[in-house]
């Protein structure tokens, strides 16, 4: 009898093939080794005349030296609204290239959890997004995604301080105990990292749609010929198509940024882009996102599916719609990761904190200031005193002749007005100091 051959060769993967973590117990799954990660050298800004520190400067449009005049123009692309958008394909974000590029630290705040990366030897005891004195700082990693794009700051720290104070000044409602000179000293000129989307949507709805038709009939009692309206209802359907152009989506935590006072200051122009260069850097302040892509993309579908319902209910030729339903298809994806300037204070007033943004690009201002709430409350008496003195005019009269009914109803009228403007003043003066 032949002797058993028990012997086998073995099976090796392919070449660039590597052995990766299996879902199913027992089976052995190989896929491509992932391509190396290439980190670019971190770089240290001192002038190469006087050895100070350097800075980018606004006004001379590249890294410039303060005490020897030294300039050096930073070799970055205007691509404006052509920048290179990218696939949602692991791939292109492995590809990506990590790291910021030149050297940072980390402050982490104890408080608010917030981060943000400094130059180094960049002192601070307070946490720019919360007024916390409850902070570390540690050594930045290069695990971050690196950005590929960057607004460049326009507005200069001069111009932002002179727009706040502008911007604080203003209301008879400021309490004047409130110092512009001490917030302005709290402001931080940051680059907050921000995701952008691109997408077309084809969106199909379907709804029963109602349309206004004038009937006549008898009316018995009357005994006339009357006229009603009748809403006649019907099946109809439709769809409509647009695009998604630049939808930006914040990569900062509401809990350090205020993300509507982050809408409100709002448009920047995206036709001022340039190539990420760590120049742009230099003596300034960056925030690493802290919202995933994926996150950030579920967020933005969401606001998007607003848009198609939106889009769609235009698309109806009346507003009588009921039992509506809508399919929306999303196409051509692609999305950007940015930095977008802008200056940030958070100060606090009578142990309060209030939060102050400005668009480093266009100078919108948006944020909350104290108000003083017994010139509040002394304008709200002011509105509805006098329907309260005609009221009071009037019920007095009517106790000695019929003249006192007018002067009860132009007093209700004088009320109801007063009223009015109370309440609108008083949700106004809520969204200016904030809430606490």
């Amino acid at each position: 009898m032949p002797e058993k051959n028990t012997r086998f060769t073995a099976w090796t993967p392919p070449e660039h093939y590597i052995q990766v973590e299996s879902q199913v117990p027992g089976i052995i799954v190989y896929a491509p080794e992932p391509d190396e990660t290439v980190v670019d050298e971190a770089i240290n800004y001192t002038c190469p005349n006087c050895g100070a520190n350097i800075a980018y400067d606004i006004s001379a449009g590249g890294i410039a030296c303060e005490y020897c005049g030294y300039v050096a123009s930073v070799r970055a692309e205007n691509v404006g609204k052509g920048a290179d958008e990218f696939e949602f394909t692991l791939q292109t974000v492995s590809q990506s290239m990590h790291g910021w590029g030149v050297e940072r630290q980390v402050l982490h705040c104890e408080s608010c959890g917030g981060e943000l990366s400094l130059e180094p030897g960049s002192i601070t005891s307070t946490c720019p997004f919360c007024a916390s004195n409850q902070v570390n700082i540690t050594r930045s990693l290069e695990e971050e995604l690196r950005p590929r794009f960057l607004v460049p700051f326009k507005i200069s720290r001069d111009q932002a301080g002179q727009l706040v104070r502008e911007w604080l000044g203003k209301g008879w409602f400021r309490p004047r105990e409130l110092n512009p000179n001490a917030i302005l000293g709290k402001f931080n000129g940051i680059y907050l990292p921000f995701w952008t989307f691109d997408t077309t949507i084809f969106a199909r709805w379907e709804a029963q749609v109602g349309y206004e038709k004038t009937v006549r009939h008898y009316n018995t009692q009357q005994k006339r010929w009357e006229t009603r309206t009748k809403i006649e209802w019907r099946w109809e359907d439709g769809q409509v198509e647009f695009d998604v152009d630049d939808l930006l989506i914040t990569g900062s935590n509401s809990k350090q940024v205020n993300h509507q006072y982050l809408d409100e200051i709002k448009p920047y122009q995206m036709r001022d882009l340039v190539t990420y260069e760590p120049d742009f850097l230099a003596g300034w302040q960056a925030q690493a996102y802290q919202t995933t892509l994926t996150d950030a993309w579920d967020k933005a579908k969401g606001i998007i599916r607003e848009q198609a319902k939106d889009a769609c209910h235009q698309d109806i030729p009346t507003h009588h719609v009921r039992n509506f339903s809508m399919n929306a298809d999303f196409a051509d994806e692609s999305w950007r990761y940015i930095l977008l300037p802008v200056y940030l204070a958070t100060y606090k007033f009578e142990n309060d904190p209030y939060q102050l943004i400005l668009n480093g690009q266009t100078g919108a201002i948006a944020g909350q200031k104290p108000v003083t709430w017994w010139k509040v409350w002394l304008a709200i008496a002011a509105f509805l005193a006098p329907g309260m003195i005609l009221g009071f005019v009037g019920v007095t009269m009517t106790l000695i002749g019929p003249m006192g009914a007018g002067a009860i109803a132009l007093g209700v009228v004088c009320f109801i007005i007063g009223l009015i403007l109370s309440v609108l003043l008083f949700q106004k003066m809520s969204r200016v100091e904030g809430q606490h």
